[in-house]
């Protein structure tokens, strides 16, 4: 099982660059100017040593100084790149009172501070701390900027990233759309925002089982960011890994692969071995060879993703629930579903704290333990957690949808074992019926409503 939210990071940094700040090339500005173009090459080390002199330079500065809070925010979010929240989030919290004090509170440098520690209290998994900064930042720039600008694209695409999350799927598509048509008319169709949009929309109609539009999607997404950011930014890493993702989901293994692997490269290279983006990506090659039959080539990579999962994240995180679930599933590939078990019951404590009983996830973990009980002959308790995961499923998500379709034909499997056959053929019909409803269905527009 794969959260798909993971790798989404890509288009939520507006980095500040100083300009309404000052205007003479004094030392702290070509700091930070250098930090700012060595970061957009993903140079992270030698980012971190001009933003390191350009707060150093701030320090120095009569207090309260916007520069001090610009130096505080682009070091912070250079933290947060590299998968180092527990730096960041101090320097975001430091930057916030002092825009407040020097800009005052409805100033778009504010509203940039709001966006950006929102974003990272999601990737702590921290959603409703999360949610309320990114609609105080929506408001704010609302207020103050033309219905053109495009921090209201990248707001709208934050909030869609965080109800994706959260599984309301029908928030998250409103607000990406917008976002997508909005970023296409300011900055036109081929900007790296807009990219990134577009591989979120994409991500969203995966989720959702709309396969065809989330190909497409993807596909343009990644030739748009090679051409603008190079074949080696951790931006086109991400959005390559999510079209895997989909590859792997379709049984397509021999795309998936060596997307997997070129991504994990970049990742490696650019972010380092132990950020969390890593984890994913070893999570899902690791997810792709246990689809595959290949165990011993799974093991190590799942059990070091679920490592960098917990150190860098902690071990409540919804991600890290994402690393037991695959290591679980490994693990009954192997034949031994009594170890998948508690692996299984650990995450789904952890997904149902954090994103609530009624999410897909939370489905989708309940139909593996279920199988994984069922493997055990304990099927009245699987039949139980079958039943459950069907009833989310068909709440969160449209009735066509191939996971309903799976998930019935899976709870008709139990219910077959419980010899209760007319039940269970009545499901299967239903669930075939489903199918041939999928191919006969044309997939959505491919594109903010064209």
């Amino acid at each position: 099982m794969t959260r798909a939210r993971w790798w989404m990071t890509a288009a939520w940094w507006v980095i500040l660059h100083g300009g309404a700040l000052s205007s003479e090339l004094i030392p702290w500005r070509q700091y930070i100017e250098a930090g700012n173009e060595y970061r957009k090459q993903g140079r992270y080390a030698e980012a971190e040593e001009k933003y390191l002199a350009a707060l150093r330079e701030a320090e120095q500065f009569p207090s309260p100084d916007p520069r001090l809070a610009a130096s505080l925010h682009n070091l912070a979010t250079l933290y947060f790149d590299q998968g180092r929240y527990g730096e960041a989030e101090p320097l975001y919290r430091r930057a916030l009172p002092l825009w407040e004090q020097t800009l005052g509170p409805q100033h778009p440098d504010l509203a940039t501070s709001l966006n950006n520690l929102a974003a990272l209290y999601f990737r702590q998994g921290r959603y409703h701390a999360a949610e309320p900064l990114f609609q105080q930042a929506y408001r704010i720039q609302q207020r103050i900027l033309p219905p053109d600008h495009p921090d209201l694209a990248l707001s709208l695409s934050n909030q869609a990233t965080l109800y994706h999350s959260l599984g309301q799927y029908a928030e998250a598509e409103t607000r990406y759309r917008r976002a997508l048509a909005l970023g296409e008319k300011i900055l036109g169709p081929t900007h790296p925002q807009v990219a990134s949009t577009m591989s979120l929309l994409a991500e969203l109609y995966h989720a959702r089982g709309q396969f065809d539009a989330a190909g497409q999607l993807f596909e343009r997404a990644l030739a748009s960011l090679e051409k603008s950011l190079g074949p080696q930014h951790p931006r086109v890493a991400s959005t390559l890994h999510n079209l895997a993702v989909l590859h792997r989901n379709r049984g397509l293994y021999h795309q998936a692969e060596p997307q997997f692997q070129r991504a994990l490269a970049i990742r490696e290279k650019t972010l380092g071995p132990r950020h969390p983006d890593v984890a994913a990506s070893l999570n899902n090659l690791g997810e792709l060879y246990v689809a595959r039959g290949r165990f011993l080539k799974a093991a190590p990579l799942l059990s070091r993703a679920l490592e960098i999962a917990e150190k860098s994240l902690g071990p409540q995180h919804p991600d890290v629930a994402t690393s037991l679930n695959n290591l679980a599933a490994l693990h009954n590939g192997l034949g031994d579903p009594a170890r998948a078990e508690p692996l299984l019951r650990r995450a789904l404590a952890i997904w149902e704290r954090s994103l609530g009983p009624e999410h897909p996830d939370v489905g989708s973990l309940l139909s593996h333990l279920a199988v994984v009980l069922s493997r055990q002959g304990r099927r009245r308790q699987a039949e139980v957690l079958f039943r459950r995961s069907l009833a989310i499923f068909e709440k969160a998500l449209v009735s066509e949808d191939p996971i309903v379709a799976a998930r019935l034909t899976n709870y008709a499997s139990v219910l077959r074992n419980n010899n209760r056959k007319d039940l269970a053929s009545s499901l299967e019909a239903r669930a075939q019926a489903l199918r041939e409803k999928q191919q006969l269905t044309a997939a959505p527009p491919s594109a903010a409503g064209r």
